[in-house]
Order: C-alpha cells, then sequence, then structure tokens
C-alpha cells in the first residue's frame, strides 16, 4: 500500500513595519501548514531584538510541526544579523 501526502508550501508576506505581529500571526497558521512554510522577507530592511525573538519563536513551533522554513528576498544585512544570532542554521534561504 502507497500513501501519498500532499506537501504544500504555505506564502507569508512579511512587513518591515510589523515584523513581530507578522511572524506572530504567521505562527498562528502553522496549524494547517503542510512541508514547507516560505516567508518572504523583501521588504524588511533591518531587524531588531524583538523580531529576532520572534523568528526564533516562529522556527521553534515550525520545528515542532515537522515543517521546513524558508525566507525569501532576505537582504544582506538582515542575513548578516541572523548570522551573528546564530539563526541562520533554523532557516532555508531562497532568492
Amino acid at each position: 500500500m502507497v500513501v501519498l501526502m500532499a506537501m504544500m508550501t504555505v506564502f507569508l508576506k512579511i512587513d518591515e513595519e510589523r515584523v513581530v505581529q507578522a511572524l506572530q500571526d504567521a505562527g498562528e497558521k502553522l496549524d494547517s501548514a503542510e512541508g514547507e512554510v516560505v516567508l518572504d522577507f523583501s521588504s524588511v530592511l533591518w531587524i531588531d531584538a524583538s523580531g529576532l525573538m520572534a523568528m526564533d519563536e516562529f522556527a521553534g513551533k515550525a520545528d515542532g510541526k515537522g515543517l521546513k522554513v524558508a525566507l525569501r528576498g532576505v537582504n544582506v544585512s538582515v542575513y548578516k544579523v541572523l548570522k551573528l544570532v546564530k539563526l541562520t542554521s533554523r532557516f532555508s534561504f531562497v532568492n
């Protein structure tokens, strides 16, 4: 018997003005997600400590549900901050 499971990618845009709120809202949608979640960071030019904490919490929730998280459109400045605080290993990065 072969069971095929549908893998669905959830795509969410993150607004620079509301990074924490957007990640909290995205975290609530993880219950209905399967496979991969893509967070579009193309409009985020910088991220502060509260945003980093929200990203860490989001990654933890996704890990707990067995979901992969990809960050799309992360600029160099944001990537460097994520690398500095050792969050890059929790996400994959796509353009």
